[in-house]
């Protein structure tokens, strides 16, 4: 392990057990956040967030005292994470009026149906468990001890994060970090110029400073967004390593770094004081509401510092969507944050993970060796496995599930808050979430298997669903000719559908305009969370095996996106809890052993 990994892991197990010593009971003011804010994607996510809140806070597994609000953005088009941070402001200022001049907040952009990890899909990503903590940490918990010491060191305003990044990073002894200037301040990681390709990045205005440390405190010229290397070296964004920056850089970073004595500074998590909010809230109520994405890095960022160019307001090449109005709002935005500073706080020893694919999932609880020993990973956490070690694979991670003799797992996997029974056997790189098997069965390797508990015409039933880890639900087709060109386990869609009886029309309704894996109506609805599962590994196994097997005509079928709509959140979590409950007990059993 090198010493700049020793050196985060020591760093961050100080964070968590700071958070730990908060959970569960009244902060102090002036120690912790005065609101946290989390966004969602619509009314029914911010149902299902609340209810979350309110049983962590029970559980008393939150710092309590304070205020944890859910905001949901308005119905229409789509806002972005940038339209979100404008109606979380909205709401606030309406909440607490002159006194949100006061607070310091923690908003956390959390909407969204993360259709690259769909076990995030209905309870959020912001609720991911991890294999860390006692209660077992959520994202949140992440974020919130990841974070734990910048409100004492913050003047009163907001801190602007995502919930499906992790940040880990040291400083020196006698430092701290400051959120203390007016405008915007932003994290800065150290990262190679192809990172640099996909995320935002700083350029710096020059420094008389020749050590570089773990922290640096800077000032940024101009920021761009997803830029080319090209654009990287001729806007000046590219920097110089040196064996003292070396010193501080991560294992992966140090090795990059090295080889191609070249790096820049990326975007993560930024911070605006509330006289920068009165000013975004005056932007807010001069366009009357939103209706296009504004995305809170792209379009905020670049217009700041001195070198802001509102050449990019007419770029359209990161865009999802391209709405009319979208040029004109970007200009609005510009104009009306043009002049105001971009602090940076370097952080040369630091590591920045994204956990939003299924891929990264699993490469990064099970597979990564940095972020295991940087956050004390565990491969098995508040779980009974009582299979016997040959029956586990290597690097197979277990969060708050009971797995029994008998069952095997193959390396690579994930098991989450699910129940697996004897003589079920599970292929290689795999994500189990909220099942329960009970019966014999097989998994193929890189399957990602997860039960939904819905309520259609007001009774409870359960869906699970099933893909590879490698097919692609965002992909669409615009017509049932094309539909060929979706796969589901590496196979065409059409010769699934044949295989399982099923018509285009069936699969898809008249009125489909785009068609995916996400919308097509797939999987059989059950009145039980096991017999849920064994009919959809059923159609998976037809697949492996060559075999056809026929869903009767009368099987009413869902697809993810209605299942994520029609999602009992209540009956889920009462799984969850049940869950917990024989684990804690059988566990306080083996410690009478």
């Amino acid at each position: 392990m090198t010493a700049p990994t020793v050196s985060v892991q020591n760093a961050t197990r100080e964070r968590l057990n700071k958070y730990d010593r908060l959970r569960g009971r009244e902060v102090n003011t002036g120690e912790f956040w005065d609101v946290v804010v989390i966004t969602a994607a619509d009314k029914n996510q911010e149902l299902a967030y609340q209810l979350q809140i309110k049983d962590k806070l029970r559980r008393k597994e939150l710092p309590l005292g304070l205020n944890y609000l859910v905001f949901a953005d308005p119905p229409g088009a789509k806002i972005g994470n940038g339209g979100s941070t404008l109606y979380a402001l909205h709401h606030l200022e309406g909440l607490y009026g002159d006194k949100l001049s006061q607070c310091k907040v923690i908003l956390i952009h959390a909407g969204g149906y993360s259709q690259r990890l769909p076990s995030a899909s209905a309870l959020g990503k912001i609720f991911t468990a991890l294999p860390i903590g006692n209660p077992i940490y959520q994202m949140l918990d992440l974020k919130l001890a990841m974070y734990i010491d910048f409100p004492i060191y913050m003047k009163p305003g907001v801190l602007v994060t995502c919930a499906d990044d992790i940040e880990v990073y040291s400083i020196g002894q006698n430092d701290s970090i400051k959120f203390d200037k007016c405008g915007f301040t932003a994290l800065a990681h150290p990262s190679s110029l192809a990172i640099g390709t996909t995320h935002g990045v700083f350029v710096l205005e020059p420094t008389t400073e020749t050590a570089q440390l773990e922290l640096e405190y800077r000032t940024c010229h101009r920021f761009l967004h997803k830029p080319s290397i090209e654009e990287m070296h001729t806007f000046g964004a590219v920097c110089k390593t040196s064996q003292n920056f070396l010193k501080y850089s991560s294992r992966e970073n140090y090795s990059i770094l090295r080889s191609d004595s070249e790096f820049v500074y990326t975007d993560s998590t930024y911070y605006f004081d509330q006289q920068t909010a009165k000013v975004l809230l005056a932007l807010f109520n001069q366009m009357g509401g939103i209706h296009c994405e504004i995305d809170a890095y792209g379009d905020f960022l670049q217009a700041l510092g001195p070198g802001a160019s509102s050449e990019y307001t007419r770029n359209l090449a990161n865009v999802s969507k391209e709405e009319p109005q979208l040029v004109a709002i970007r200009e609005k935005i510009f104009f009306l944050l043009k002049g105001t500073p971009l602090n940076i706080i370097a952080l040369n020893n630091s590591r920045f993970y994204h956990i939003g694919t299924t891929q990264e999932y699993l490469f990064n609880f099970t597979s990564n060796p940095d972020l295991r020993a940087e956050l004390n990973l565990l491969f098995e956490a508040f779980c009974i496995s009582l299979s016997a070690a040959k029956e586990l694979g290597n690097a197979v991670c277990v969060i708050h599930s009971i797995i029994e003799s008998g069952c095997s797992v193959a390396s690579g996997t994930v098991i989450e808050y699910s129940r697996l029974g004897r003589n079920v056997s599970v292929g290689n790189n795999t994500i189990i979430s909220g099942c329960w098997i009970n019966h014999q069965a097989v998994l193929p390797p890189n399957c990602f298997l997860h039960s939904i508990c819905v309520k259609v015409d007001g009774k409870s039933g359960f869906v699970t669903i099933a893909f590879s880890i490698d097919d692609n639900l965002k992909k669409s087709v615009d017509c049932t000719s094309k539909i060929n060109l979706l796969q589901f386990f590496g196979v065409p869609l059409t010769n699934c559908l044949e295989k399982w009886g099923l018509s285009d029309s069936k699969c898809f309704s008249e009125d489909t305009k785009c068609m995916s894996l996400w919308n097509a109506h797939l999987f059989p609805l059950c009145t039980s969370l096991p017999d849920s599962v064994m009919a959809t590994l059923k159609m998976v196994n037809a697949l492996q095996n060559s075999k056809t097997f026929q869903l009767a005509e009368e099987d009413k079928l869902l697809s993810v996106e209605e299942s994520i709509f029609l999602k009992d959140v209540v009956t889920m979590l009462k799984f969850r809890e049940e869950l917990c409950e024989e684990i804690g007990t059988q566990l306080q059993k083996l410690t009478y052993l």
